[in-house]
């Protein structure tokens, strides 16, 4: 029987179990090549992230032309923009502390100083610093601005 799945439906799935294995590799590498790892997840214009930033922002503009034509409804276009905003200023936060990752993949790791947070925590300690940036004016340009009549006002999760 043929896969009748469209080819970019695979391709997602395709990319989400690619990444699930890049995860596992990440946890069993050793210290100076998972940081390797994590230089090029997280590089701001070519990484995993600025790739997820890009492939949600592209939702983002096609949710509000057809959020325009009534196909979609407008919540949809507004969550995507959100979250391509909130990725945008993940990637903004975490560009700021690049060159600490990269001298991490040059420089053989040999002692640790302390318990390292957990991926969690930095993660979420990422997001809070760029959320308390957004709340104090640091707000970029949004990507895809909702209609006012639709816009909800952005808080804390």
């Amino acid at each position: 029987m043929t896969d009748s799945t469209p080819y970019p439906v695979r391709l997602a799935r395709d990319i989400s179990r690619q990444i699930d294995q890049l995860s596992e590799h990440l946890a069993q590498a050793k210290p100076q090549q998972a940081a390797q790892i994590i230089v090029q997840v997280l590089d701001a214009e070519d990484g995993i992230i600025a790739r997820l930033t890009a492939l949600v922002t592209t939702g983002s503009h096609f949710a509000k032309d057809h959020a325009r034509t009534g196909t979609f409804p407008p919540q949809m276009w507004l969550v995507l923009g959100r979250a391509a905003n909130d990725l945008h200023d993940l990637c903004l936060d975490l560009d700021e502390h690049a060159d600490d990752f990269g001298l991490l993949t040059d420089t053989p790791i040999t002692a640790v100083t302390g318990p390292a947070p957990s991926a969690t925590a930095k993660a979420s300690a990422a997001v809070q610093r760029a959320l308390d940036r957004r709340d104090n004016g640091g707000i970029p340009t949004p990507v895809t601005p909702a209609p006012a009549s639709s816009v909800a006002p952005r808080g804390r999760r």
